[in-house]
């Protein structure tokens, strides 16, 4: 993973983060990442689905999160 400068910017209904705030953010992301792909939501076809859909949503925050960054 390349080198990032400082955090993501993240707004939240139109406030801007601090950076310690938007670090929480990211730890809390990758930390729901690892204990879907550890422990998903159940066996059953509900909870494969889900597992599925998060893990999909949670990839694309994380993209914008290191990949795609406007400059401030």
């Amino acid at each position: 993973m390349k080198e990032r400068p400082n955090e993501p910017s993240i707004f939240i209904n139109g406030v801007k983060l601090f950076e310690g705030q938007a670090l929480t953010l990211r730890v809390a992301v990758e930390v729901f990442i690892s204990d879907l792909t550890e422990n998903g939501l159940g066996d059953d076809e509900h909870g494969i689905v889900m597992k599925k859909s998060y893990l999909k949503r949670l990839g694309e925050i994380r993209d914008l999160m290191f990949f795609k960054r406007e400059e401030e």
